[in-house]
């Protein structure tokens, strides 16, 4: 989309100045890199702003239509794809890990053997929060350099008792190796083609935004010696499945709809969307699920980061609204400045 396709209505564009003088003054506030902002409907993006530059050192602007990381907010669009394997046969939530991959029976210790899929996404499986090394096995297909990473990973008794809640990137993973056996396919080419082009997110990839050392899009930053230190790197493929999507806010609002949308079926029908936000203590299908007066209801939330992005979402199905801010740095306050702006966008919205 071009600059001069983001003209808007001038109700909208008031709303989108708000958004980029609230999101100036708090890159101004905390001497950082960018941010990017919206708040969408299950129409699509409502307001947008940005402010600020896409690497540090340079004068280029970051720009509503830039490519964000969203890190683990990946996860959501992961248990997506698996609903729709569910929804055709390929899977079923109550798939066992042995059932869809029975080879690592003999070398994952006993107490994976039962763990179903949705064990694995709603965190609950006992797995480790990470692989011990995300990037061995180089030489080996993606697939196979998962597949290989799992064996590895669940040869020792769980982390926690399976069951209890305990985060884990490698448990999506493991949930990734599982539709990636049944179908033959990679978790990219599966998300590519039953999530992206169906959706028509035709910006949504993998890996750091951009190429090589240009700056055609922004950079990840990370604090160093109480600077800000431009990085275009990600983590390692095989943590894809948890964390890996980029895409511009445009397109991640496409995918967002999906949670407010009331009679349409764009890839899955109401029934198998509830699914994916029914919780297990508060956490679904790669939601956080609570409740909250602005909300009127039911709120759905989740952040993501690389280490050098940071990324906030939260979904009202109940008022039709999404409210979603991305920065392209990331340290120790990064979740405590998207929360802020999450609330300005909010009370904008009012």
């Amino acid at each position: 989309m071009t600059q001069a396709a983001c003209v808007q209505p001038p109700d909208q564009g008031e709303t989108s100045r708000k958004i980029r003088d609230s999101l100036a003054e708090m890159i101004s506030d905390n001497e950082a890199p960018g941010m990017i902002a919206a708040i969408s409907s299950s129409k699509g993006i409502v307001a947008i702003g940005s402010a600020g530059v896409r690497k540090a050192g340079s004068d280029a602007a970051l720009t509503d239509d830039d490519l964000v990381h969203i890190g683990s907010c990946t996860k959501a669009m992961t248990c997506a794809l698996l609903a729709i394997l569910v929804a055709d046969g390929t899977l079923d939530w109550n798939t066992t890990l042995i059932e869809a991959l029975p080879e690592v029976e003999p070398v994952i210790h006993s107490d994976y053997h039962q763990v179903t899929l949705w064990q694995l996404v709603t965190h609950r499986a006992g797995i480790r929060a990470n692989a011990q090394d995300w990037w061995v096995h180089q030489d080996l297909e993606l697939k196979d350099r998962r597949l290989a990473i799992l064996k590895e990973n669940l040869d020792e008794a769980p982390a926690v008792e399976v069951g209890e809640y305990h985060y884990s990137n490698l448990g999506y993973m493991v949930a990734g190796c599982m539709a990636e056996k049944l179908t033959g396919s990679t978790w990219e080419s599966l998300l590519n083609k039953h999530l992206f082009e169906p959706l028509g997110m035709t910006s949504a990839g993998f890996g750091p935004p951009g190429e090589n050392n240009g700056i055609d899009q922004p950079w990840g930053h990370i604090r160093a010696n109480g600077q800000w230190q431009p990085k275009r790197f990600d983590n390692a493929e095989a943590l894809g499945p948890a964390g890996r999507v980029h895409c511009t806010l445009e397109d991640w609002a496409k995918f967002l709809a999906l949670q407010m949308l009331r009679g349409e079926k764009p890839v899955l029908d109401r029934e198998k969307l509830d699914r994916l936000i029914e919780p297990v203590g508060n956490y679904a299908g790669g939601w956080g699920v609570t409740q909250r007066p602005w909300a009127r209801g039911l709120a759905l939330t989740h952040s993501g980061s690389n280490t050098m992005w940071y990324a906030t979402v939260w979904v009202a199905p109940e008022i039709d609204r999404a409210f979603i801010v991305a920065t392209n740095f990331c340290d120790d306050n990064s979740h405590a400045l998207c929360d802020r702006m999450i609330g300005k966008l909010i009370t904008i919205d009012r």
